[in-house]
Parts: structure tokens; sequence; C-alpha cells
């Protein structure tokens, strides 16, 4: 019996392109595709300091599954599992472009950061402002000593949720960096893996895992977290991976209001997700914590890895009003 993963596809070499174009028909004309593959808004603020976010395709619907009103402006579109190239970052940067700047906002990944940084360093020749924001909210990926080493992983829904809501009203870049930088810092998540996903030009599993044990910290694509710990129930889980999250300098205290977000890496069920939601409940409450609101969703995922990520968003007034504004995109939506 064959250990590949089927997938209904057509060319699996081309499988970015493919659901890139998919992406594009499921915005119904609210968005465009610009250049290899980009993606913007049509309908976007003019005169407006611009929200640009991006990565590589096959965790959809992140990040370009982000973009609309009220989220992102545009996306630029890796291939899968892979950076966006410096051309397609530039073409993106252009086209949401209106006169106040570009806001890059990503997550900490080596090839990220180099191809967006050229990508800032050609828009610059064009005489267009770029600034950047690094989402490093994994707690698991580094210690608190070397945070610029995190990665960027589920906590990334809520910070562009924020950012959206700040490019929708702010007026320079400045302010709008501010506010994005904010969202990162008071943004904190972990995750665990069972089950990996896999490679849609091989079918090949990303990384090995065996049936008998949780992958405690590990990233979207099976990078090494905490370590390996037996296969547990939820509520021996919840605390573990909490745990990791109260540990860190976020400082949360009784009476803190949170957005609290359950993730889906790809295959792992909504009962799971509601399941493991009840076990952390009463963790949150024990603290003093009010969740103000709580997501419970498959946003940030790798093909059909099984597994769970939680992520803490802590609100202040400031992001409060900015959390509880409207947005509206295919991989998040808010009323």
């Amino acid at each position: 019996m064959s250990n590949t993963a089927k997938k209904i596809i057509n060319d699996p070499l081309k499988c970015a392109d493919d659901l890139f174009d998919g992406l594009v028909f499921a915005y119904d004309g609210k968005a465009r595709k610009v250049g290899k593959r980009s993606i913007v808004m049509n309908d976007l603020r003019p005169n407006a300091p611009a929200l640009l976010v991006g990565g590589g395709a096959g965790h959809e619907p992140i990040y370009h599954g982000l973009v609309g009103k009220g989220m992102a402006d545009g996306a630029a579109v890796g291939d899968i599992f892979a950076a966006p190239p410096p051309d397609i970052v530039f073409e993106a940067t252009e086209a949401v472009n209106r006169g106040k700047g570009v806001l890059y906002l990503y997550g900490n990944y080596a090839g990220d950061v180099m191809n967006f940084d050229i990508g800032a360093e050609l828009a610059a020749d064009e005489g267009i402002e770029v600034k950047t924001v690094i989402i490093s909210d994994d707690v698991a990926s580094a210690p608190m000593s070397m945070k610029h080493n995190r990665r960027g992983v589920a906590g990334l829904v809520p910070i562009v949720k924020i950012a959206g809501a700040a490019a929708s009203v702010v007026d320079s870049l400045d302010e709008l960096v501010r506010i994005a930088q904010k969202a990162c810092d008071h943004t904190r998540s972990v995750g665990v893996s069972t089950k990996p996903g896999s490679i849609p030009a091989t079918g090949a599993p990303t990384f090995d895992l065996a049936d008998d044990v949780i992958g405690l910290g590990m990233g979207i694509h099976g990078e090494k977290g905490i370590g390996l710990i037996p296969m547990c129930t939820a509520d021996e889980l919840a605390p573990k991976m909490l745990d990791l999250i109260f540990a860190d300098d976020l400082a949360l205290n009784a009476g803190d209001e949170i957005v609290f977000f359950v993730n889906s890496l790809g295959s792992t069920h909504m009962m799971e997700l509601l399941i493991l939601l009840k076990s952390a409940k009463p963790l949150l409450e024990a603290r003093g914590l009010k969740v103000h609101q709580t997501i419970v969703d498959n946003i940030v995922t790798c093909q059909e890895m099984a597994g769970v990520s939680f992520s803490i968003l802590k609100l202040d007034a400031e992001l409060k009003r900015l959390w509880d504004m409207p947005c509206e995109s295919v991989g998040y939506t808010k009323l």
C-alpha cells in the first residue's frame, strides 16, 4: 500500500499556479490577479498606506486568503512551501501602493525575509517607501532571549486582522507599522503535530512522526519544537500547550481580555478542536483571563498535516477597537 498522499490535482508541478487561479475566482471579482502570482483587492482606499502580506503556497488559506475588506490589500504568493521571489514581491508592491508607502507583514522564515528585503530594494529604486514587520509568534521555536529567531505561525491570523483594520483607517505608514508591531508584540502561539503533511509534487510526507507520540511545539512544516511527548488526551495536552504561552513574557494577568484562536493544521477535525477548546477554557478562566472572542477554524495549514495550535492575542483598548471592526476575506471573515 502506498504511503503517498492522494490529491485531486492536475500537474503536480503547477499546484501553486492552479490553486492561485482558483483563489482569484473565489473572491468573486473583489480581487484580481496581478503579474505572475500576486493578488490585489480591486477597491482600495485612495491616498492610504498599503498592507502587503505573503508567503509560500500550500498553507491555504494563509496568507493570500487573508486579502479583503478590513484585511490585507494584497499578497505575494510563492511556490508550494517556498517564499515568493523578489519579482513577485515587487509586482505586488507596485499594485497596492497608493503613494503613502507599503507595509510588508509576513512570517519569520529565512527565504521570506531575504526575498521581501530584495523586493523592498526594488521598490525603493522606484520611489516606493517600504517598511517591514515580521511575525514571530511561536514561543516553542526559540527562547525569550532570542525572540527574533522565532517562527511566524497561526498568530498571523489575528495579527493580519488587526493590521488590516488599521490599514483601513490610518493615514500614515508609520502609524500602520506601529499598530502591526503592537499586534505582534501582543500575540503568542504554540502548536502540536500528530501527523505530517505532504509535498504535492511527490506525495511524500514533509517529516516523520511515530504514531504513539505528539510533536510538542513543532512548526507548520515539521520544524523542531520543544520535543516529542507520548500521545495523550485533550485534558492532558491543553495545559502543556498553554503553559508554554503562560511562561512567556506576554504578561497575562487576571482581568486581561484576549482573543483565543484554536487552529487546525490541516486534517484535524472540528471535533478535536472543540474538545481541546473545552479542555483549555477552564485553564484560561483559572488565570482570570476574559475571552473576548474565540476562533475555532482551519486557517493556518500544511496540506493534510494533523495537529492543533493555540494562539492568544492580548487586547488593550486600541487593539480591541480594531479587532471589533468587521472584515471579509476568503480565509477569515468577521461580521
